[in-house]
């Protein structure tokens, strides 16, 4: 989650990258600022996420212009809120680098914000730093594309499950059956890919693997059918407010 741990990590690798980005900038334009342009999830479901990862990159900005800038020159966030609908992006990104002629771009907060930008950043050829996206590139293989988020190593998505399963697996009496939910859009797949691995090493039999439309607002239906599996562990991949649903659903029939 952006704004403790994780902005402090996100933070250096960033300013590094946009420091590296802009150092092939003209010497010409020294006396402009350099224009920083992203989408981020200021409404909707993702709101939560969306504003401490922009108060961050604005203690950033208002850090770095003070000291200086990079390379001598301001740095300015240019941003619109994408309403954590992934709709939004591909417009939000073609106005930045069409209109806005920002100098560098970075992603939206999440997987399923970060993959609709892909195509038109590849399209303008331009450098990408994305936060806390979940194997975004391994569709697009973009050498161009750098990942600012936890779930590291060669397998991204088996890292992002891993501690669920190493607690799952010291358990008394140990776990031998999984259910896995996520719903149909590019993060839940991704992590749910890396939850099989996972479970395969684990030694667990998965009796319940279902998607679920990204619209649903009654989980009910899908936590009955888990129950009725009689899984021993349950992994839900899915972003806040599916889990909230998911969660109450699970204490009103007693999961």
């Amino acid at each position: 989650m952006p704004g403790s741990r994780g902005s402090r990590r996100v933070l250096p690798l960033l300013a590094a990258a946009l420091l590296l980005g802009a150092a092939s900038l003209s010497p010409a334009r020294a006396a402009e600022p350099i224009r920083i342009g992203f989408g981020m999830a200021l409404t909707g479901g993702l709101a939560g996420n969306g504003k401490a990862a922009l108060l961050a990159m604005q203690i950033w900005e208002d850090a770095t212009n003070a000291s200086g800038g990079l390379l001598g020159r301001p740095v300015k966030l240019i941003y619109y809120d994408d309403q954590s609908n992934p709709a939004t992006v591909p417009g939000i990104f073609t106005k930045l680098l069409d209109v806005d002629k920002v100098d560098l771009v970075v992603g939206d907060y999440g997987t399923n914000l970060l993959a609709p930008a892909m195509p038109v950043v590849i399209q303008h050829n331009m450098t990408f730093f994305a936060l806390f996206g979940l194997d975004v590139n391994r569709e697009f293989q973009y050498p161009k594309y750098f990942a600012m988020q936890p779930a590291g190593g060669m397998d991204p998505p088996a890292a992002f499950s891993q501690g669920f399963f190493e607690i799952a697996a010291a358990q008394t009496p140990k776990p031998k059956t999984l259910a896995i939910i996520a719903a149909d859009a590019e993060f839940p797949h991704n992590a749910a890919d890396g939850a099989r691995k996972n479970a395969k090493t684990a030694g667990l039999q998965i009796v319940y693997d279902k998607t679920y439309p990204p619209t649903t607002t009654d989980y009910t239906p899908i936590v009955r059918a888990i129950d009725a599996a009689n899984a021993d562990v349950v992994i839900s991949l899915s972003y806040p407010p599916d889990a909230v649903g998911i969660v109450r659903s699970a204490n009103e029939i007693g999961l």
